[in-house]
Order: structure tokens, then C-alpha cells, then sequence
């Protein structure tokens, strides 16, 4: 089961990459990435909203299950979806409400809404793939987004947890759910851009090696991070070469001794 899921994820994730133009959010789009995705293990659910009410459950460490969510009725789906694409429909028409705020409030609505009886977590990464190609950042064709959140999972579902908290009442905070979002975009754009540096830095100098990890670090960055991108520079040059950066005025130093860290000005 799991080889088939992962093959229909794929599939579902090729299709964006390669359709997305083409494509608009609506409900047909949900079900069928619902379909892809869990066509090959469930036939009589893939593809349709849930026919039952569903729970969002977790285990205590001591073996006990608590509802940590209740989800929108099975009978209120579809209305809760359409409401969904309407409201995303409308936000983005509007200027003056960034796209990479509307994206992760749209996705945590969906998660709430709940409205498969499984998947619905693998839906919600393709939708959020889907929009972000949509609106001009196709990061998805170059890092995984789907690691990136498995990976820090905790923080995920703790931003998760807390923006769904009285959301049935429409007094919920998306706030903790919007920084994860960022964080996880941040991440994948960090990938991204080491990886640029990684490939580019074989063919320089060593000066120019060391000069170029530290100018294109999004944060402020150690010497020992320095190193670790160049091993084969010795500690020395990457000290004579952060000294030249310095008194050319192109980065600056925060901090001191061992916490010292650098970053362009």
C-alpha cells in the first residue's frame, strides 16, 4: 500500500509540475488529487468528500488517545469547501493581501474542514505546492516542501494545533500556523540557494570561495559554518579572507571570539 501511495503522490506532484498553468483551485482539482493519491489503496473513497464525521486524534506518552481536533461535518463538506474556494478566490483579487498570507490561512482552513476520510495531510502539501507555483514561486520543482515539513513535524503540528484552536468560532489566531509557513519557505529557498553556492564554489578561488559563502548566507554565519562549507580551505585563509572582506566594508562583525558571526552590510 504504501509504494502505491507514494507512486500516486508522485504522480499527483508530476501533474502539478507539468499542468499547473492550466489548472485552477476548485473542487474537482481537490478530488482529483484525492483520487491520485489514494485511487490504488481505497477505491470507494478516492475521489469523495468523507461520508462520515471525522476526528483528529493523537496518543498521550502513556498510551492514550485525545481528540485534538473536531473537523466539520461529513454533511457540511461540501458547502465548507466551497466557502473555501471562495474566500481564496476573493483574496486573491485583492492587492493588498500578500499571497504567502492567504496561502497557509487556506491551507489550515482545509486541514479544519477535514474533508476526506484519509489523505487529507498528502492533499493539503499538493495544495500548497499548487498555489504556490500558481502565484509565481515554483520552489516545489527543486526542494521537497514535503521533507521540509516532515522534518521539523513537531513544530508543524504544534503551529497547527494552536491555530486551529477555536477556529469553529472564527475567533482562531493563524498566526502560528503563517510563521511555520514562512519558516518552511525560508528553508526551502536556503537549500536552494547552498546548493547554488555548493556547485558554483568548485570552479572559484579560494578567496573568492570563502567571500562567496558569506555574502549569498541569508543569516548571520559563524566561522566554523564557513568552514564547513569549504573543507578543504583551511581555517587560516577563511580568517584572512573574512579580515579583507571586513576592511573593504563588505560584511560586518557581530559579536565576538567564539560567537563572532559575519554578514554582508
Amino acid at each position: 500500500h504504501d509504494e502505491k501511495e507514494i507512486s500516486g503522490y508522485k504522480d499527483a506532484l508530476s501533474l502539478i509540475h507539468d499542468e499547473y498553468r492550466t489548472m485552477d483551485l476548485t473542487v474537482d482539482f481537490l478530488l482529483q488529487m484525492h483520487r491520485m493519491i489514494t485511487g490504488a489503496v481505497s477505491v470507494e473513497e478516492a475521489g469523495k468528500f468523507k461520508k462520515n464525521n471525522n476526528l483528529i486524534m493523537e496518543y498521550t506518552p502513556d498510551g492514550k488517545r485525545r481528540v485534538r481536533f473536531r473537523p466539520v461535518e461529513a454533511a457540511e463538506t461540501p458547502d465548507a469547501i466551497e466557502q473555501l474556494i471562495l474566500a481564496y478566490m476573493d483574496a486573491r483579487q485583492d492587492s493588498d493581501i500578500p499571497i504567502l498570507l492567504v496561502i497557509p490561512c487556506l491551507v489550515l482552513d482545509f486541514l479544519c474542514i477535514h474533508p476526506f476520510s484519509d489523505g487529507n495531510g498528502r492533499v493539503s502539501r499538493l495544495l500548497t505546492i499548487f498555489l504556490l507555483y500558481k502565484h509565481g514561486y515554483d520552489i516545489g520543482r527543486y526542494i521537497s516542501i514535503e521533507q521540509q515539513i516532515n522534518r521539523y513535524r513537531e513544530a508543524y503540528y504544534e503551529a497547527l494545533e494552536k491555530s486551529s484552536l477555536n477556529w469553529h468560532s472564527n475567533e482562531n489566531d493563524y498566526t502560528p500556523f503563517m510563521i511555520n509557513f514562512m519558516q518552511i519557505l525560508y528553508r526551502c529557498y536556503k537549500e536552494l540557494d547552498d546548493r547554488f553556492i555548493d556547485g558554483a564554489l568548485h570552479k572559484a578561488k579560494k578567496s573568492e570561495r570563502v567571500r562567496a559563502v558569506v555574502l549569498n548566507s541569508l543569516v548571520p554565519i559563524s566561522k566554523q559554518e564557513i568552514a564547513e562549507k569549504v573543507p578543504d580551505i583551511s581555517v587560516r585563509t577563511v580568517e584572512l579572507v573574512l579580515g579583507q572582506l571586513q576592511k573593504k566594508g563588505e560584511i560586518k562583525k557581530i559579536g565576538s571570539f567564539r560567537d563572532a558571526r559575519y554578514m554582508r552590510i
